[in-house]
């Protein structure tokens, strides 16, 4: 089993300490008038314990991150603020790091496999255990496109009972969200966010959005754009574009119920 935890809390670099507050839904610590909000992700591996039906209690893995982890953000937070000292990609990869060291015995039989900090809501880093030397940077990017799914070689009632409302012979729209996944080594340098948006923008998103997919997009003139070609569209677009960074994943979603991942 792998479960996941969502750590929320709130730091105030203007401040040496900060209201630990109540509601962890919100963030704990609760943190004072305009502060920096984070979402901490913990993924645990193990077998699940008969006695309880936990892999882990929930209730331990915010106990330790508040414990253990959080003090390492505000720490640096407050430090660098105090100095005037940006706090760059490589740094988070390396305070993710450090988090990790003092969490790793934490969850008893449980393994730690995954830690994540959300930046914001569409844009996240994160280290995982297959290799802690590797830093993950993810951000989604939308785009808007129209599609119709059809097969010339079923009959009309055969395309209908196959591909339902999407065989309108009109075709049809999606608010389509990507989310691109690239890897690269912690002791890196060079990394720029608005680079790799430019890359991403260039390469992928200009080519689909406000599109017809089947009229505009040669790849999907004798292939259905459904959401698995898109997301192997999106990586065969975007694979060897970031330098020394490598593509891990391309995340197609359709709706917010149905999504695509391809690893290439």
């Amino acid at each position: 089993m792998i479960l996941a935890r969502q750590v929320r809390f709130s730091i105030n670099p203007f401040l040496p300490k900060g209201s630990e507050g109540f509601n962890s839904f919100a963030s704990k610590p609760a943190g004072e008038g305009l502060s920096l909000f984070f979402e901490l992700s913990v993924e645990v591996v193990g077998e699940v314990e008969p006695a309880t039906g936990f892999v882990v209690n929930v209730t331990d893995i915010d106990r330790n991150v508040r414990e253990f982890a959080v003090p390492v953000f505000a720490e640096r937070i407050r430090q660098n603020f105090r100095r005037a000292e940006h706090i760059g990609f490589f740094a988070i990869a390396e305070l993710l790091k450090s988090c990790w060291s003092r969490l790793a015995d934490k969850f008893g039989t449980a393994q730690l496999s995954r830690l994540s900090l959300k930046l914001n809501p569409f844009r996240k880093v994160g280290i995982g255990s297959k290799d802690l030397d590797m830093v993950y940077f993810s951000e989604k990017f939308e785009f808007a496109a129209t599609h119709k799914l059809w097969n010339d070689d079923f009959s009309e009632q055969r395309n209908l009972e196959v591909f339902g409302k999407c065989a309108n012979p009109a075709g049809h729209g999606h608010n389509y969200v990507v989310e691109v996944t690239i890897k690269m080594p912690v002791s890196g340098n060079g990394f720029c966010i608005g680079d790799f948006e430019k890359i991403v923008d260039g390469e992928l998103i200009k080519v689909v959005d406000h599109k017809n997919l089947n009229a505009d997009v040669g790849r999907f003139s004798k292939t259905n754009p459904t959401v698995e070609n898109i997301a192997a569209f999106a990586w065969s677009k975007l694979v060897g574009k970031f330098g020394e960074a490598e593509l891990h994943c391309v995340t197609v979603w359709e709706t917010d119920k149905t999504y695509c991942s391809y690893y290439g």
